[in-house]
C-alpha cells in the first residue's frame, strides 16, 4: 500500500494572504513600508526564522533583530486562520486517498499551528502521521523526517509520494529517494523548482491528484 506525504502551506492550504499580512505587521512595528505579497511569498518555504530574515533584509533592517521572529509569531498566531482555506478540491481529494492508503503531513511550520490549522480546516481527521519542523528531525529540506514516514508506513521509498510546492519539497523528496509531485498551483512555486525526474508529476489543481492516486495502486 503506497504512502502519500504532504507539504502544507502552499500544497494542502492556501494561506498565503495571512502570512504576508503577518509579515508586513511585523515590519511596521519595525517602521519599514510593507513589502508586495508575491516577494513575501517567495521567502516562504524553510520556516517562519528564515522568512523573517529574508523579509527583514529586504526591508534593509538588522536580519538578525532579536525581537522580529518572536514578534511575528505572536501576529501570525492572531492572523492564522483570517484568510486562509483549504485550496478548493484538497477535501475532496484527501477523502478519497485517505480510504486507500495512509496520508501524513511534512512541514516546516511548527507542529502547534499545523495541527490547529487542519483542524480548523477539518483536515486533520485524514492523516495518520504530522510532523511539524520544530519536532525531532531538521526541517526540510533535510530528508530525514520524510525517511522517517516511510519506515513508519512500512512502505518503499519508490512507494511513496511527496506533495509539495516549492524547491525545498522537491530536494527534500531527491534527497530521500521518494517520487515527487510538485503543485504547481501553490505560492512556493514563485521560487522556482528544481529539476524533476522521469518518475515524477506536476499538478496544475489539486484535483488531478487522482490520477495519480490510481497509478500508485496498480
Amino acid at each position: 500500500m503506497p504512502l502519500i506525504v504532504f507539504d502544507l502551506d502552499g500544497t494542502l492550504i492556501d494561506s498565503a494572504r495571512d502570512l504576508a499580512d503577518s509579515t508586513n505587521e511585523m515590519l511596521a512595528t519595525f517602521g519599514a513600508p510593507a513589502l508586495p505579497n508575491a516577494v513575501v511569498l517567495s521567502m516562504v518555504g524553510e520556516g517562519a526564522k528564515k522568512l523573517v530574515e529574508r523579509a527583514m533584509a529586504a526591508s534593509e533592517l538588522d536580519p538578525a533583530e532579536p525581537a522580529a521572529l518572536a514578534r511575528f509569531r505572536e501576529i501570525y498566531d492572531r492572523r492564522l486562520v483570517v484568510h486562509t482555506r483549504a485550496y478548493d478540491g484538497i477535501p475532496e481529494v484527501l477523502d478519497a486517498a485517505a480510504t486507500l492508503m495512509p496520508l501524513a503531513v511534512l512541514t516546516n511550520k511548527p507542529e502547534a499551528p499545523t495541527r490547529r490549522l487542519l483542524d480548523a480546516l477539518a483536515l486533520a481527521r485524514f492523516f495518520r502521521w504530522v510532523i511539524g519542523g520544530d519536532g525531532a528531525f531538521p526541517r526540510k529540506p533535510d530528508p530525514a523526517a520524510l525517511r522517517h514516514l516511510v519506515a513508519a508506513a512500512g512502505v518503499d521509498p519508490a512507494h511513496t509520494l511527496y506533495v509539495g510546492d516549492s524547491n525545498v519539497d522537491v530536494d527534500t523528496a531527491r534527497r530521500a529517494g521518494v517520487p515527487m509531485c510538485l503543485a504547481r498551483y501553490g505560492f512556493g512555486f514563485l521560487r522556482g523548482e528544481t529539476g524533476l525526474d522521469a518518475a515524477d508529476w506536476t499538478i496544475e489543481e489539486p484535483r488531478e491528484l487522482l490520477a495519480i492516486i490510481q497509478k500508485l495502486r496498480q
